[in-house]
């Protein structure tokens, strides 16, 4: 196969399903060598059964609590044992549940830190040295445009997706002269059980249904600029518009859009 992925080792955070499960698809569809992680067992065991019937690469699962440090620091040194020096590595999961800070759960918060920012930045911090010993690799960190344009009853997310963002830009400026690329996805709403906890009551899905992201489309695109010198990927287009637009007057966008910022 005449692919850039061909044989390339990529690790996948949050891979059960959504993005996560679309991303291994398509990294296999090309060649490489998907290895997911996630807690969800047996949608870990089906993708990989479907992956590798499909398309006859290996592909591999292990299960992993990323809002548990040090367990998931063992797995990840499980991985690097058990396969060798990784090609790429995709910081794809995530959560979030939306409300108000004043009534906001510690536990939540808590866990909306640890996952979106403490694992994202564990894993990255494990693994670089493979990659700067090399002189090669790719590091995915999935965003959202929420730590670009912050909403009400997302503080918190927003929060941690802006600290994702931070991370990101210093780390390609660390890294770039040592042939590793670092890329933000930063995103808008995407069709994915995500908001089955974010937003139980389901009234925020349905405000924005319209203008929802297909995780098969947005996992495409990312799979497409791996091992591709690429800053940001930014979708929907018309999002990033806004939040370059929100930069230069935020007191005008957050009069403007008060009533669509109040959805969730």
């Amino acid at each position: 196969m005449n692919s850039h992925l061909a044989g390339k080792k990529v690790l996948i955070t949050g891979a059960s399903s959504g993005i996560g499960m679309y991303l291994a698809i398509h990294i296999a569809r090309e060649g490489g060598t998907p290895i997911l992680a996630a807690r969800s067992v047996n949608r870990l065991k089906i993708i990989t059964q479907q992956v590798q019937d499909r398309f006859d690469v290996p592909c591999y699962w292990y299960e992993a609590d990323l809002s548990n440090d040090a367990a998931w620091k063992d797995v990840v040194d499980r991985i690097c044992f058990e396969h060798g020096p990784l090609d790429a590595l995709i910081n794809n999961a995530g959560m979030a549940v939306f409300d108000y800070v004043s009534e906001a759960k510690w536990q939540d918060i808590d866990r909306m830190l640890g996952v979106n920012v403490k694992s994202l930045i564990r894993t990255t911090h494990q693994l670089l040295p493979h990659f700067l010993n090399r002189k090669q690799g790719h590091i995915v960190n999935i965003a959202s445009q929420a730590g670009k344009i912050a909403t009400p009853k997302s503080a918190v997310y927003s929060a941690s997706k802006h600290a994702v963002i931070g991370f990101t830009n210093a780390l390609r400026m660390e890294v770039e002269k040592d042939g590793v690329y670092v890329t933000s996805v930063n995103l808008g709403p995407v069709r994915t059980n995500f908001f089955k906890e974010a937003d139980p009551s389901g009234g925020y899905e349905q405000a924005v249904d319209k203008m929802m992201l297909d995780p098969n489309n947005v996992a495409y695109t990312v799979v497409k600029h791996l091992f591709t010198e690429r800053r940001e990927i930014n979708l929907p287009a018309w999002m990033d518009s806004g939040s370059k637009v929100y930069q230069l007057a935020p007191t005008l966008m957050e009069k403007a859009l008060k009533r669509q910022f109040s959805k969730k």
